[in-house]
């Protein structure tokens, strides 16, 4: 069963140039809607995140995007452009970075740049890309001999050999260790602060928390939710914990008297506090404990997270 989560309004763009613009998109496979009406709009220099459990209609609503697949009903825009009508004249214009990007393995990393760049007229050179993505030190390593982490690393930079007005990345960080998806984390952060605009698909709520302006969240075809992500956590209306670890009793007794916005639980020896008003809450358990000389030993709090909001809208794990 859903839960119910309420939205907050959607920021107001009206200073900044549409990007990408869909309208009533609707993709069928058979009996099967895969995208049952969907719009949104993305602007300028902001990196837009897509979430949703498998089988939500993420990758196909972003696959119509990118003229891989063609809608039954609706209309894109992408840079001002009718993806309808010139969908080739769009793939000259966008950077689109695959999940898994496949290359011939003993190519070198400089040869596919100069490959990829080859397909276009006037491609970024490949010096400035080797530089921009630190991988001048593997200029003639071939890709077999690369971590996951480079690989990903050589996959964005082959999607901005054309400089494209807009770039589409899907699952960037899947299958890459901690210290490699913030190392990926880091250069798509470096290209938000050079203005690029940046669709972008995970299953990691991290992710899109750390990165994203704003995200739309889907489930069954439809986006359910869309907004920042802090919006989106405070319009939840959920709970965060703080958590007390072997609370001495004069402590428990005090906090039970106290008229705190809280719900008080028990788990083993730790008292929790259950409260949508976490600051206000752990000032005044620090208030009292300081005022009767209590120590209160460990004490953390465990926030909300866009993970907590996911799971209240759809009742389900993102990777089911």
């Amino acid at each position: 069963m859903r839960g119910e989560c309420p939205r907050s309004p959607e920021p107001s763009n009206t200073d900044m140039s549409k990007v990408v613009e869909i309208e009533g998109l609707v993709k069928r496979y058979g009996s099967l809607v895969a995208v049952d009406g969907v719009s949104f709009s993305v602007d300028e220099g902001e990196v837009f995140g897509v979430l949703g459990p498998n089988g939500a209609g993420k990758t196909t609503t972003v696959e119509m995007i990118e003229g891989l697949r063609r809608p039954d009903r609706g209309s894109i825009r992408v840079l001002g452009i009718d993806a309808l009508k010139e969908p080739e004249r769009i793939k000259e214009l966008i950077g689109v970075q695959l999940q898994t990007t496949s290359l011939y393995d003993r190519i070198k990393v400089g040869e596919a740049i100069d490959l990829f760049g080859g397909y276009y007229g006037t491609p970024v050179s490949t010096p400035q890309l080797l530089e921009e993505f630190s991988l001048v030190d593997k200029k003639d390593s071939n890709i077999k001999q690369l971590s996951g982490g480079l690989r990903q690393r050589l996959a964005l930079a082959l999607a901005l050999v054309n400089d494209p007005g807009v770039l589409f990345l899907d699952e960037p960080t899947t299958g890459l260790d901690p210290q490699a998806r913030r190392n990926v984390w880091s250069t798509i952060a470096d290209l938000r602060q050079k203005g690029k605009t940046i669709m972008l698909t995970t299953h990691y709520m991290e992710e899109a928390e750390e990165l994203c302006r704003r995200v739309a969240i889907m489930d069954h075809g439809r986006i359910i939710a869309l907004d920042t992500p802090d919006a989106l956590i405070a319009g939840a209306g959920l709970e965060s914990r703080i958590e007390i670890n072997n609370a001495p009793e004069a402590l428990r007794s005090l906090l039970k008297q106290a008229d705190l916005p809280v719900r008080i639980s028990e788990d083993g020896g730790t008292m929790l506090l259950h409260t949508g008003k976490s600051s206000q809450v752990l000032k005044e358990v620090t208030r009292i404990a300081t005022d009767h000389d209590i120590d209160l030993g460990s004490i953390s709090v465990q926030r909300v997270t866009l993970e907590d909001v996911f799971l209240t809208l759809t009742g389900r794990q993102l990777r089911e």
